[in-house]
């Protein structure tokens, strides 16, 4: 009853393309997946409170930074009393801070959970729609691995965004907090070279934006290779994986066909790959390593060196030297942020772009071509099956019905028949609606649901209720029904 594929006809009907997809679509990505997620209220006042938090920190570490003045002054006076003063000073605002932490932690803690709990929602949403998982494994790469997508990596990019987002919040309040501290002890030192006089307002700020930006433009040339090659690698780990659950699958048919020695071959072809990735990625983070560990030494002296000619000309004394140092420190700690996570950010940017181009191309599995024909589906209230002028293509061809006009009544048995490779299974798959290309029309009963049996069958895990149950959900009938 089904006519061999016509090779005059031969079409692409899938093809979903995002790996090129920008930054800015990605982020706009997620965050329009956020944007509809029951957890989005919480996410908001956490974020608030984190934000409370981090000000709140911000404010005991300038605090703690001016202690360093009288503390190391009364060290340096010899002054026993100022120094046990200073000594409970010390210990008020350290405890207030270690409570701050402790908060802070928890916060970020449950950021990371919701946001992973609405990423993860959010995709299995996408991807249950109706037929969506099913064409988007006819998409090409974009379609390969998706549990590796939608677990891991939602939960890698729901660590790495929170931990990079708290972070440069931090970072930010704590620039703000100190440069002006930074600012007020060097705002009127006045540098002399010879015969010649040199105002620099606030020169110890603009030392620390130099140092730490020169830092972050090399760490940012020599880091960003890790951007590819971390997603080159999480592809490569997940061909593996899903290569090991493939033979785990078939280990009775390879076991009889002794067929071990192919598959451990192949298994070690993939495990190459993911070495090879590793190796780059280790090489790249070798070389990045030369330039945070050149200036973490530097930075050993730097602050001194900076605030040291202010010191010798007796402007401060050595607790505002040691108060000079520590606002240093903090400026550089901020503005050294992308120093310090850059492998991180290359991770986050590999990852982001992993789960958002999934998600795009879960959106864009809906999305008809113009250019291509469709199958039109209607309503029959006589309750027959009808098929007219039906042709259903593929890459293959085109399969279409011996006869152009059939019809199906209620209660008729008939048999589909064609040689091997004349689309049997793909005319099934147009009446399901999972293929909807070519041209012609089919008629379902009215208010009926079809009812396919595939070439595997599926059972999900659960009891036998629930199995019978499927897949319509839990039923309100008792046992005995």
């Amino acid at each position: 009853m089904a006519d061999q594929p016509d090779n005059a006809a031969v079409v692409q009907p899938v093809a979903v393309a995002v790996e090129a997809s920008s930054l800015r679509d990605q982020v706009a990505t997620i965050r329009r997946a956020l944007a509809g997620s029951p957890v989005r209220k919480w996410l908001l006042w956490t974020s608030v409170g984190i934000m409370a938090v981090i000000i709140a920190t911000s404010i005991g570490q300038v605090l703690l930074n001016r202690w360093n003045q009288p503390f190391y002054d009364a060290l340096a006076r010899r002054d026993m009393a100022a120094f046990l003063h200073q000594l409970l000073v010390f210990a008020m605002i350290a405890g207030g801070l270690l409570v701050l932490n402790i908060g802070q932690t928890w916060l970020n803690q449950m950021i990371r959970l919701k946001l992973r709990e609405a990423l993860t929602l959010d995709l299995i949403d996408q991807w249950m729609r109706p037929a969506r998982a099913f064409r988007l494994a006819n998409a090409g790469a974009i379609g390969v691995n998706p549990d590796q997508r939608m677990q891991q990596d939602a939960a890698h990019l729901s660590d790495l965004s929170t931990d990079l987002g708290v972070g440069l919040l931090q970072s930010c309040i704590l620039l703000v907090s100190f440069v002006g501290v930074l600012w007020e002890l060097s705002s009127g030192f006045v540098f002399h070279i010879g015969g010649t006089s040199l105002a620099i307002p606030g020169y110890m700020v603009w030392a620390a934006i130099l140092y730490a930006g020169i830092a972050s433009w090399l760490s940012w040339l020599v880091g960003r290779p890790l951007i590819r090659l971390n997603s080159d690698r999480y592809t490569r780990e997940a061909e593996l994986r899903s290569s090991m659950v493939r033979v785990n699958e078939n280990v009775d048919a390879i076991a009889l066909y002794h067929g071990e020695a192919d598959a451990r071959r192949r298994l070690e072809l993939d495990l190459g790959t993911v070495l090879g990735a590793m190796r780059r990625i280790y090489t790249a983070q070798i070389n990045l390593s030369w330039v945070t560990d050149t200036y973490g030494w530097i930075t050993v002296v730097a602050p001194i060196l900076v605030a040291s000619p202010v010191y010798f000309s007796g402007d401060i004394s050595f607790g505002g030297l040691m108060m000079a140092v520590g606002a240093f420190n903090q400026v550089h700690s901020s503005l050294r942020w992308f120093i310090n996570n850059i492998g991180s950010i290359a991770d986050w940017r590999a990852t982001l772009m992993r789960v958002a181009d999934f998600r795009i191309a879960l959106d864009e599995t809906d999305a008809l071509h113009d250019t291509e024909k469709r199958i039109a589906f209607g309503q029959n209230v006589d309750g027959s099956l009808t098929f007219e002028k039906l042709e259903v293509t593929s890459p293959e061809g085109c399969t279409r019905l011996a006869d152009p006009h059939v019809e199906i009544r209620p209660g008729e048995r008939v048999m589909i028949t064609g040689d091997p490779g004349a689309g049997k299974t793909l005319f099934f798959r147009a009446i399901a609606g999972l293929w909807p290309w070519g041209s012609g029309r089919i008629g379902l009963p009215s208010g009926e649901t079809p009812i396919f049996v595939p070439r595997v069958p599926y059972f999900p895990v659960g009891t036998l209720r629930e199995v019978l149950d499927h897949p319509n959900g839990p039923a309100p009938a008792n046992d005995a029904d």
